[in-house]
């Protein structure tokens, strides 16, 4: 196990009727009287949860201003729009209301307000970003984590370059988390984001580094719990206890505690966010089709961390077969768990077409010079290699 520092400042509400409480919790952590609210679509209008909140902060005499319209594969275009708004209205603390996708963006205005040049250095690598406004959060849809990671991936329009930022600097003060407002999500979300999860438990799962039992075994229950509860969420989509696993679920899956001691991977993730970034095809959707693929690219580098992975996770025998079939075994019922949650598998089954293999991989390598992933690393030769087995 590797030396490490495990801190999340993020308060999590979770349960019932929590969203109640924004305006007390705004209030505890920022005395501002202005609040930017960064929302996807007009749905949080429609299902009365915008009037509930404007509600809450109206107690605390707290004026809101908004910023609608984020699309998954959040834009930079609005990034800067809501970096303006802030600017011109002196709002110091930003909501977001939504999924990953607004979330996201709420973390890369809070970092662009106070910075003197162009938000996009950030990710591009060529500044670190050394202040932020506060940013909150009521999470609507399971999936990224987003609600107390140190991530934020945003989609540039000019090139339709996706890249991402990684500082706990970040990480929203609270998160408000209610099971119930996740619901009325249609089903293809709700499987896009029970995909996203179980990945970001993966690419900390697939390491190099040695004895790290322990959280080898939460990433595997964490794993065999949205496993259990993914499909029983689906058939049964407002069972609050089903509902509630899976959000948590996803939280623990994305907010450092897993990954503790371990240098993590993601390969896969980069690979997906190039799909996701061309086509604009949903996050969960691009990882079905990336995952099981690099894994069949790669297992062979320590075929018996897959071993473990398929007998731990996917419950099959020790005694199956070959320590290779067994591996291929359990990825074969992982593509199996993917397709009952309505995710595509391949290129073929997103309708996407298979000519941008080599633009893709170099973008994500940056010209073939930063390859990707720890596990093994990955270059554009690599990747092109991924991205053909992912095409049928």
């Amino acid at each position: 196990m590797d030396n490490f520092e495990f801190s999340n400042i993020t308060e999590i509400v979770f349960g019932k009727d929590t969203e109640s409480q924004v305006g007390a919790k705004v209030r505890k952590y920022s005395d501002a009287d202005k609040l930017l609210v960064v929302y996807g679509s007009d749905r949080i209008k429609r299902n009365g949860l915008f009037d509930k909140v404007k509600a809450s902060l109206d107690q605390e005499n707290i004026k809101i201003y908004e910023l609608g319209g984020v699309k998954p594969n959040p834009r930079l275009g609005l990034v800067r729009e809501g970096i303006d708004l802030c600017r011109k209205e002196n709002i110091d603390f930003i909501l977001a209301i939504g999924g990953g996708s607004v979330i996201d963006t709420a973390k890369a205005i809070g970092v662009g307000v106070p910075y003197d040049g162009d938000v996009w250095d950030f990710y591009l690598g060529k500044k670190v970003p050394q202040k932020t406004l506060k940013t909150a959060c009521i999470s609507t849809i399971p999936a990224a984590g987003s609600e107390s990671s140190l991530s934020s991936v945003i989609t540039n329009e000019d090139g339709w370059y996706k890249k991402s930022i990684n500082y706990d600097l970040i990480r929203p003060v609270f998160a408000i988390v209610n099971p119930e407002l996740t619901y009325s999500l249609p089903a293809y979300q709700v499987g896009c984001g029970i995909t996203d999860m179980m990945t970001h438990v993966m690419e900390r799962y697939f390491t190099n580094t040695q004895h790290v039992d322990l959280s080898d075994r939460l990433c595997e229950a964490t794993l065999r719990t949205m496993i259990a509860y993914g499909e029983k969420t689906l058939k049964d989509p407002t069972n609050y206890d089903y509902r509630a696993e899976i959000v948590w679920a996803g939280i623990l899956a994305h907010n450092g505690l897993l990954n503790t001691g371990r240098v993590q991977d993601w390969a896969s993730h980069r690979i997906g966010i190039e799909i996701g970034g061309k086509y604009d095809l949903a996050h969960g959707a691009t990882l079905s089709i990336v995952y099981p693929n690099w894994m069949k690219y790669v297992y062979k580098h320590d075929v018996d961390r897959f071993v473990q992975f398929a007998v731990r996770v996917w419950n099959v025998d020790l005694a199956y077969k070959e320590k290779d079939e067994i591996v291929l075994e359990g990825i074969r019922r992982m593509q199996e768990y993917f397709k009952k949650l309505g995710m595509p598998l391949s290129f073929k089954d997103a309708g996407l077409p298979t000519d941008a293999f080599e633009e893709m991989a170099d973008k994500a390598t940056f010209g073939d010079t930063i390859p990707v992933g720890n596990f093994v690393k990955i270059d554009k030769a690599k990747m092109i290699d991924i991205y053909k087995m992912c095409a049928e």
